[in-house]
């Protein structure tokens, strides 16, 4: 007798599941050779930053890794999670608006630096390579090590930034700039390679010649394609010691005629240029009689007044000189050659002598003053624009006179603790094939105004006040088109995001796209958002089962269906290709399916 089989069809109404909370007990078992952690000290860490304007959603866990590949088994863990979660890589924690915080309820931290704590496996040390003169460094490690290590060969990276205790994997997703930018490029343009974990979980390693897609996006790009795990970085015989020099300028146009001039320098001879060029801001005449602690100048004290200033403003120019303890009798020669051809306000040279790493490690020695005072720890609403050459006197004009930028509002240049920040950089050379974003010039400026909000009662000191003023910075710059870029930058829109990067939106969407799919990390930046699941709103859908296949269409043409992956093996689907994501897991908890079937004979 024949056997038949006997289908019925069984209709049902399926409810798409969202808002799933991940458990933070689940990321345990993941298994990582370092430490997950959800101490409350740990998260409450990673929910701030040096900038203080924002406290992020604390983050489900914090992870201290031991190797790349406990980064990419989490990120591989967030990729095909039922529930999905956000990455967010953290180094020092030096970011101003929260963009190496997760902006997601399901974040997990990735503290990339003092991640060598406790017991068990750790990140590798720095590795030193002196006959090819390059280092390789693990992607959280702090600049500060990678000189320290460097200089036990007499080596040393070529471009920096002013601070060094930032992460390496931090400076470069961003670009790393400072006063040796003019001869060397940024830091991003000193990278001989990289090792990187994308958006899916992959550990790739990437150079001009592999990966080159995947390497000129990562650098300068906002962590937005992988998290840097390691980075092999360019070095060069480190010098021994510094002549550093301040001059001052009270026309603006002297000012920037002589950072031109001495840029311009970039291709000749170490002994006919400077390797280092700043200058910065000065509304205070107590901040230059204080560096005669630490300055040779001259006898009396200076006085803005009786420098015939420029509304009470006057320019820094700040240079230095490196050089060996071997050629120390030639360098007075040169600094004084190079300074001839300068037209700053005479006879006010100040100068000192100090060894290299200690000028290098600077900033640091004002961070301790600033901690003493407890001047650190509060809300710092930076700015830093990159303006075109072009443009930096209209800037000049604009900001420093007509927002009414005066002796009376010091702390709009120079932080209250009266260390000098730096207000004015120049640049020449950079590499516009990284993700990094410039004005539409060879030659520009960082105007960097560097301030610390201070809760004492005096309304120009406060939050409100300094946030406000940067927003009328920017407006300014708006309405004067004045093509100015942030760096290190922060915007609140989409719209606002397109704007900044310009011509290279498409091609910066387009890597998006094929190394973080899902928009898993670097939340923070508030670029992209997540597509994971619980991000979907909720919705209804019809399941028909026909035999053994299912077929799945939204109740209304707007749905959009996400289906939970935790059962994808039960069945094969299929699916109208207008009804689903062309993105989507797709498979349903068994109570939902109800086939009913016998046996006729």
């Amino acid at each position: 007798m024949a056997t038949k089989l006997l289908l019925t069809f069984s209709i049902c109404r399926l409810i798409v599941t969202v808002g799933l909370t991940l458990d933070p007990s689940e990321l345990v078992l993941l298994g990582v050779d370092g430490q997950l952690s959800v101490d409350p000290t740990d998260v409450e860490t990673a929910s701030l930053d040096f900038g203080r304007l924002t406290r992020a959603t604390p983050p489900l866990a914090v992870l201290h890794p031991a190797s790349a590949q406990d980064i990419s088994q989490l990120i591989k863990a967030a990729y095909r999670s039922d529930f999905g979660f956000t990455v967010s890589a953290r180094g020092h924690g030096h970011s101003i608006s929260g963009q190496a915080q997760p902006q997601t309820e399901n974040g997990v931290v990735v503290q990339m630096s003092g991640s060598r704590r406790g017991s068990g496996r750790k990140p590798p040390q720095p590795r030193v390579w002196p006959r090819e003169r390059y280092v390789d460094v693990w992607g959280g490690e702090l600049w500060i090590d990678v000189l320290r290590s460097s200089l036990e060969y007499g080596l040393a990276p070529k471009s920096w930034t002013d601070y060094l205790y930032l992460s390496v994997g931090g400076t470069l997703s961003n670009a790393g700039i400072s006063g040796q930018a003019f001869n060397h490029g940024p830091q991003i343009s000193n990278v001989h390679e990289l090792d990187v974990v994308t958006g899916i979980g992959e550990l790739l390693t990437c150079s001009e010649e592999q990966n080159s897609e995947l390497f000129h996006a990562v650098l300068g790009g906002l962590g937005q394609f992988g998290i840097i795990t390691r980075a092999r970085i360019s070095l060069e015989p480190a010098p021994q010691r510094v002549r550093w020099i301040r001059v001052l300028y009270s026309n603006f146009s002297a000012f920037t005629r002589d950072q031109v001039y001495l840029i311009s320098l970039h291709a000749e001879p170490g002994s006919q240029k400077f390797d280092y060029v700043e200058g910065f801001v000065i509304v205070d005449e107590g901040l230059i009689n204080n560096w005669r602690s630490s300055f040779f100048s001259p006898s009396n004290p200076v006085k803005i007044s009786s420098l015939k200033s420029n509304g009470g403003v006057l320019y820094c120019l700040e240079i230095t000189k490196n050089y060996h303890e071997s050629t120390a009798s030639t360098i007075d020669k040169e600094v004084e050659s190079l300074l001839k051809k300068l037209d700053f306000i005479p006879a006010t040279v100040f100068t000192t002598d100090l060894l290299y790493v200690d000028f290098l490690d600077r900033v640091h020695k004002a961070e301790l003053k600033l901690r003493s005072k407890g001047l650190w720890e509060v809300p710092h609403p930076w700015l830093n624009l990159l303006v075109p050459r072009s443009k930096i006197a209209d800037f000049e004009k604009g900001v420093f006179k007509v927002l009414g930028i005066t002796i009376s509002h010091p702390q709009f240049i120079v932080n209250q603790g009266r260390i000098p920040k730096r207000s004015v950089i120049y640049f020449i050379r950079w590499d516009h094939r990284s993700s990094a974003v410039t004005p539409d010039e060879d030659v520009f400026y960082l105007v960097a105004l560097l301030r610390s909000a201070l809760d004492n009662g005096e309304e120009i000191h406060s939050l409100e006040y300094l946030t406000n003023q940067n927003r009328e910075i920017l407006r300014f710059c708006d309405d004067a088109r004045i093509n100015v870029k942030q760096y290190l930058p922060h915007y609140a829109t989409h719209e606002e995001w397109m704007n900044h990067f310009g011509n290279k939106w498409d091609w910066f969407y387009q890597m998006k796209m094929k190394f973080d799919p899902s928009h898993i990390l670097a939340s923070g930046q508030q670029i992209f958002t997540p597509t994971f699941p619980s991000s979907l709103k909720m919705g209804t859908c019809d399941v028909i089962l026909i035999g053994m296949e299912v077929l799945v269409t939204p109740t209304a043409p707007t749905d959009r269906l996400v289906l939970l992956g935790t059962a994808a093996s039960l069945l094969p689907f299929s699916f109208r290709p207008d009804a689903l994501d062309s993105k989507a897991f797709v498979a349903f908890p068994t109570a939902h399916l109800q086939a009913q079937a016998g046996l006729a004979t």
